[in-house]
């Protein structure tokens, strides 16, 4: 286990340094002014999406506003930067996802270290990818798709959303797991021109999230292969999860709330203790299946050990593939 591993699950623990208020202090009059949750991703996107959702939940539990603020940019890292430097108070968090176990990896010279750095407070998601192909290359599984592109080595491509993104790193997992594959990466500048590259076949296969995908695999001008969660999706029922034919493969997004490091143990509680409330609330089930996700849900130290393990298994996979930005 590396050191900063060892120190995120020491934060979600609650075991790092004492917190800079007394916990009864903290229990008694948190929050007492607005809160800010700092979103690195611009707004009306899934991610602010959801960070609206879960500050929305808090300002009626809590009685205080949540306020979101959007400070897109380096793949999120501006916006953790900004938490990181907040005061360990709970009026500034994170959304966390996967970019920041991604990033960690992907950028060498981050003037912070996510996992010691930042506190787990809750995990709220986790959402699939959908592996969809052209209909003209000729599979209709997963088997088949594999033993066409090892039977075709470097004649298929893969497109993504840019270099480092979860839709690139998801595709060169499977990659590696379903026998080292030889596809070719073609990036684009987000999933959109991606997937129309896709309807025209100047690509052969994308890993995406459900919603831009779902219209063109209804009417079948893309193909669903498989899914990345080890579930199958309500949405796609008949779509198998990739994991059952490529043993061991699973790759999701992963998001949830963080706070700068010495955190009160009792804010991060508290909120915790909310957001799982939340994630139990039917209307808010149902808000969650509207963004192509299902609740995550556990304690502090349940969502840490999940980010740890995010950036190890992508740490792993980027450094085999030799994924580095320009």
């Amino acid at each position: 286990m590396t050191s900063s591993r060892r120190q995120f699950l020491r934060l979600a623990l609650g075991v790092a340094t004492p917190p800079v208020l007394s916990g009864l202090a903290c229990a008694d009059t948190y929050p007492s002014r607005p809160v800010r949750i700092i979103v690195g991703f611009a707004a009306g996107g899934p991610n602010d999406i959801l960070a609206r959702l879960v500050g929305q939940r808090w300002s009626e539990r809590l009685g205080q506003q949540f306020i979101i603020e959007n400070r897109p940019g380096a793949g999120s890292n501006i916006a953790t930067d900004a938490v990181v430097r907040a005061p360990p108070d709970g009026y500034t968090l994170l959304l966390v996802g996967s970019p920041n176990a991604i990033n960690a990896t992907l950028y060498e010279n981050l003037d912070f270290n996510f996992l010691r750095d930042i506190a787990p407070v809750a995990g709220l998601t986790r959402g699939a990818l959908a592996m969809v192909i052209n209909p003209s290359v000729p599979a209709n599984t997963i088997p088949e798709f594999v033993a066409y592109a090892k039977a075709n080595p470097g004649r298929l491509s893969y497109g993504s959303g840019g270099v480092g993104g979860i839709t690139h790193i998801a595709a060169e997992l499977f990659k590696q797991e379903a026998g080292g594959l030889d596809l070719q990466h073609v990036p684009y500048r987000g999933v959109a021109p991606a997937i129309t590259d896709l309807l025209g076949g100047q690509v052969q296969v994308v890993f995406v999230n459900l919603a831009p995908s779902i219209g063109y695999i209804g009417s079948g001008r893309l193909r669903a292969l498989g899914l990345t969660t080890a579930a199958r999706s309500e949405a796609l029922p008949d779509v198998p999860a990739i994991g059952e034919f490529v043993p061991g493969y699973e790759a999701s997004s992963v998001f949830g709330v963080g706070a700068p490091k010495d955190t009160p143990t009792e804010i991060i509680d508290r909120l915790n203790k909310e957001a799982n409330a939340a994630l139990a609330d039917s209307a808010f089930k149902m808000r969650l299946r509207n963004l192509d996700a299902t609740g995550l849900g556990g304690s502090p130290a349940d969502f840490g050990k999940v980010m740890a393990g995010e950036t190890e298994k992508w740490a792993r996979v980027m450094r085999l593939a030799k994924i580095r930005l320009e």
